[in-house]
């Protein structure tokens, strides 16, 4: 689905990723882990067009995305949900759903009510202003608000920081459901190592920003997480 080679980026003159490789396989969830600020983020934003590429390949489907503005990156199936959530507070949660509906197909532009059938909640506060929503709450209007623009990938940037532990289970079985049963690839930033073995089936991992490890979920021994995921 996601195929990424020898990628540098740069901020200025300050070197931050390496040559990063990243597969993110059709149909799997793949997490993406690391210690803060070893690059995880930036390689999100690199993918979806906000920070600019020094050198490298970047294949969504066969499409080279790095020749495709930040507009485009949507319109090609990707959905993001950045760190931080980055609702808009004065919208109705309707009103920030409603933001990706220009990024579907003419004649199908109305939120998929599938969304509601994952987040109830969403539907109960439609007319309530998303400044007005708990962190927990905040975090599925993002999800929903990704997920309008009928994604093939979708992207999470740390879904669970900052969330009540019960939001925090509901949310894994989400992005399972979402990948397991719907058929949605993820890439997902996580520094929970439980959450990440619940719902990754790969992981990649980096380091000072260079790639430094990958494989199945299986595979992320006792040895690698105090290598490169202990504080």
């Amino acid at each position: 689905m996601l195929k990424i080679e020898a990628l540098n980026q740069f901020y200025g003159q300050s070197h931050t990723l390496w040559d990063v490789d990243l597969h993110v396989p059709e149909g799997q969830c793949t997490v993406l882990m690391g210690r803060n600020g070893v690059g995880k983020t930036t390689l999100l934003q690199c993918i979806m067009g906000h920070h600019a590429v020094k050198s490298g390949s970047m294949m969504l489907a066969g499409e080279n995305l790095l020749n495709k503005s930040v507009e485009q990156r949507p319109r090609l199936g990707v959905g993001y949900v950045p760190q931080g959530r980055q609702i808009f507070p004065l919208l109705s949660v309707e009103e920030n759903l409603e933001i990706g509906l220009p990024v579907r197909a003419r004649g199908d532009r109305k939120i998929p009510e599938y969304i509601f059938d994952l987040f109830p909640v969403l539907n109960d506060m439609l007319h309530r202003r998303g400044g007005d929503l708990s962190g927990g709450q905040q975090q599925q209007l993002a999800i929903g608000r990704a997920l309008v623009v009928n994604p093939k990938l979708l992207i999470l940037d740390e879904p669970t920081e900052g969330i009540q532990p019960n939001v925090v289970s509901e949310i894994g079985d989400i992005i399972r459901k979402l990948n397991r049963e719907m058929g949605l690839t993820v890439l997902l930033v996580e520094q929970k190592l439980p959450f990440a073995r619940k719902v990754g089936d790969r992981f990649c991992i980096l380091d000072r920003g260079r790639h430094v490890a990958e494989g199945e979920m299986t595979a992320l021994n006792d040895a690698l997480v105090k290598e490169y995921l202990t504080v």
